[in-house]
């Protein structure tokens, strides 16, 4: 066995981790895959030949413990993805047990890596990729994502360059159809970005549905997992906003994140007991005109994950 199996693959688990993400839509699963991947690689490191890069090996058996994991598992959603809007701001209705719900990605797990891939990090975009059967996604993610020749996409699904094509050719489109344009994001380091993040924290420390508002575009939408339930327009967010969620100025103290290459705030409720404990991750989608979605990731285990604690002390 090669003692140098660590020092020469261990540069490429964390961009490995991305690109499983991107396939799973968890990075649970995809922390478990990019486990498998390197106990498979490392049982098989001293048969490697090197008739293709070291990084392009990895990715390959990446890739195929990925679809593996897809035979066994229902595609990881958001609210949007189950039913349409709803009209009445006075009812959320509960998901189904069953259902897996997308994850965000957190970008201090790898900040080199979100940086580089931002636009296919996104979470709209990893949403979309959902939709697409576990093939599609692979080679959308291979050819598109990665930009991989697609002869080396074919010997890796083992198939025909004839059917590469034809499932990249599938893929775009349907994409397209459940994918909103990603041209307007504001990246998260811009100043605009940054200035209507912390604008949306305050608003919610502040219980200030007018400053909320006045953050939001017209259609945006507000997304909660862990529910069926999920409203687009100012027409339904904001009577949420100001029955269910505000509360009173104090209620809720916000640290700023960052999640699939998007600004993102983890959010702290008030306790009987003054403290603060974790409820989620807020990951905003900014745009010129202002923030057009929000994504509550309703999940407090979630912020150990962004390095964020479980409770914050009062005052």
């Amino acid at each position: 066995m090669s003692s140098t199996f660590a020092a020469d693959t261990e540069p490429f688990r964390r961009e490995l981790l991305a690109h499983c993400y991107r396939m799973l839509g968890s990075v649970d699963d995809a922390e478990d895959v990019v486990q498998e991947t390197y106990l498979r690689a490392w049982r098989s490191y001293d048969a490697f030949e090197g008739r293709s890069s070291l990084r392009t090996w990895l990715y390959r058996i990446a890739t195929n413990a990925c679809l593996t994991a897809l035979r066994h598992g229902s595609r990881r959603q958001l609210p949007s993805g189950l039913a349409g809007p709803s009209d009445d701001p006075a009812s959320v209705e509960p998901a189904p047990a069953d259902v897996l719900w997308l994850q965000p990605f957190p970008d201090a797990r790898d900040p080199a890596t979100v940086v580089t891939a931002r636009e296919s990090l996104r979470l709209a975009l990893v949403a979309g990729l959902q939709y697409l059967p576990p093939r599609q996604r692979a080679v959308l993610i291979l050819r598109d994502v990665l930009a991989w020749p697609a002869a080396d996409v074919a010997e890796t699904l083992e198939t025909s360059v004839p059917a590469v094509k034809s499932a990249l050719q599938r893929a775009r489109a349907r994409l397209a159809e459940v994918a909103p344009d990603a041209d307007e994001v504001v990246e998260p380091s811009a100043p605009e970005a940054k200035a209507l993040l912390e604008e949306y924290m305050a608003a919610f420390e502040h219980s200030d549905a007018g400053r909320l508002e006045r953050l939001l575009c017209r259609d945006a939408a507000l997304e909660m997992t862990g529910t069926a339930t999920w409203f687009s327009g100012l027409r339904t967010c904001m009577p949420f906003f100001r029955a269910a969620a505000l509360g009173s100025p104090g209620d809720w103290r916000m640290v700023p994140t960052a999640a699939n290459g998007q600004p993102a705030a983890g959010a702290y409720l008030r306790d009987d007991d003054g403290s603060y404990r974790a409820r989620g991750i807020a990951v905003l989608t900014v745009t010129p005109a202002g923030i057009a979605r929000i994504v509550l990731f309703g999940d407090p285990g979630l912020l150990d994950r962004f390095g964020l604690p479980d409770q914050l002390a009062s005052g």
